[in-house]
């Protein structure tokens, strides 16, 4: 409650020139960062310093450019080793194990006994985009050190993304910010509305989500079905909580983030949900993996090759176990199989310039997001088993129709679910849907103030239940 306002004031009112400023952010997000358990402090330095001191070999090994291949693969092997050991050491010696026991083979393979550091995942990244950046001639290489450092460490950002690219941030942090009023007005309002995502929608779903799953065996079909509803409700409020309230955050300090979700729940078809979900990462692997294996300018056979190369990469950057390879397999099919049957791209949003979507539209809504769900309850499952049995469970005939498992904290989560996409709906067109200028009704600066009193006592209501963002264990 304390450490916004306090770096906000020193932001403005002391550190006034923007060399300052970073010095600033780079000593307020290792704080930040370090507050949380400070040996993981010596990592992001060190992915920081290598990135950093890439670049400038990389100019200065001008016009050679094996050396320069060799110092960029070098930080990249360095930065992913780092993640692999952290992240997933443990994860491929026990499958490695559990493989040679089913061969009959029993070996006494070493583990360690580590913490993953939150938004590992994240700051990798976002180093990694630096250096392969320059290496590629699409940036110049800094000598600023604290800007930099700044870049890699914002702490807004920093454990849960966005995942921003050298191109577009760390210009922002070279350059002078001025503080705009209206700007960082807006900022603040996106940051009540990621609040409250967070932890009136988000949190409420997690509820019922966590019952259901603490026993399969109870729940009816149908009560899976509107768990797995419930679900994608909580993971995407939850995530895109996180971003709003870091966007929303980084308008504060002059600095502006990339949008990391645009309604996906109203895609048309697959193709236009993955360029609406998890926007960020997605760009990140098709600019970084996706295009350099030849992206979609090749047979089909190949192109089919490189959406699975991606996909399969972005579920194992989700985490270490074998559901998240099955998440990643499972969307770069649907993606496939979708691409083959629709290849319509969108530019504008569902229901552009109308009040409602045409029955085309809702109908490739409804079916886009029902394809898209199922992949959210390999996401949620535990391990390969549970996500099996679920599934045996979701498509009984027998069972689905019955009510065991329903209860009224389940109704009252597809309630908050139901008015959270119709507001969505009606501000689909804004960056967020506390942009309520132009309504009649919130004309007044008394009406725009009751509504966000009403806003905060929602959020107090319900922050007696606060679960952990569900994407810093990434």
């Amino acid at each position: 409650m304390i450490f916004l306002p306090v770096v906000f004031l020193l932001y403005w009112f002391v550190f006034k020139r923007h060399n300052w400023q970073n010095l600033l952010i780079l000593v307020a997000s290792y704080v930040f960062y370090g507050w949380w358990d400070w040996r993981f402090l010596v990592l992001i330095a060190i992915t920081s310093l290598s990135s950093f001191v890439s670049g400038l070999l990389i100019e200065h090994y001008e016009g050679k450019r094996s050396a320069q291949k060799a110092v960029s693969a070098a930080n990249i092997v360095l930065n992913l080793g780092i993640l692999a050991v952290f992240k997933y050491f443990n994860f491929f010696v026990e499958s490695l194990d559990a493989l040679l026991r089913a061969m009959g083979i029993t070996m006494d393979w070493p583990t360690m006994n580590i913490i993953l550091p939150v938004g590992i995942s994240f700051y990798t990244l976002q180093a990694l985009s630096y250096s392969i950046d320059v290496y590629s001639r699409k940036i110049q290489p800094t000598r600023d050190a604290i800007a930099f450092f700044s870049y890699i460490s914002f702490f807004p950002q920093l454990v849960a993304g966005p995942i921003e690219l050298s191109t577009r941030l760390l210009p922002q942090m070279l350059n002078k910010r001025t503080f705009d009023y209206a700007v960082a007005v807006d900022g603040m309002r996106q940051m009540l509305w990621g609040f409250f995502k967070k932890l009136v929608i988000a949190d409420t779903c997690a509820e019922v989500v966590n019952y259901v799953w603490g026993d399969l065996n109870y729940a009816s079909g149908l009560c899976l079905f509107l768990c797995a509803v419930v679900f994608s409700f909580q993971i995407y409020a939850d995530f895109s909580g996180y971003s709003d309230i870091a966007i929303g955050c980084a308008k504060l300090f002059g600095i502006r983030l990339t949008t990391n979700f645009k309604v996906p729940y109203f895609s048309r078809n697959v193709q236009e949900f993955w360029h609406r979900w998890h926007i960020t990462l997605m760009a990140w692997f098709t600019q970084y993996v996706y295009f350099p294996l030849g992206g979609s300018r090749c047979s089909k056979a190949r192109k089919i090759f490189n959406t699975m190369v991606v996909f399969i990469l972005s579920g194992l950057w989700h985490g270490a176990n074998w559901t998240f390879v099955l998440w990643g397999l499972y969307y770069g099919l649907v993606l496939i199989i979708a691409s083959e049957f629709c290849k319509q791209r969108y530019k504008d949003t569902a229901g552009h310039g109308r009040r409602m979507p045409t029955v085309r539209e809702f109908f490739n809504m409804l079916v886009t997001y029902l394809s898209v769900i199922y992949g959210m309850v390999i996401f949620r499952s535990p391990d390969i088993f549970q996500f099996a049995d679920y599934s045996r469970r979701l498509f009984s005939p027998l069972s689905f129709f019955s009510i065991n498992g329903m209860t009224m904290k389940m109704a009252t989560a597809l309630l908050w679910c139901v008015a959270f996409i119709v507001i969505e709906w009606i501000q689909r067109e804004r960056e967020h849907v506390l942009q309520i200028d132009g309504y009649r009704i919130f004309s007044t600066q008394a009406a725009r103030l009751a509504l966000y009193v009403f806003m905060f006592c929602l959020i107090f209501y319900f922050s007696g239940q606060v679960q952990t963002f569900i994407y810093f264990q990434f």
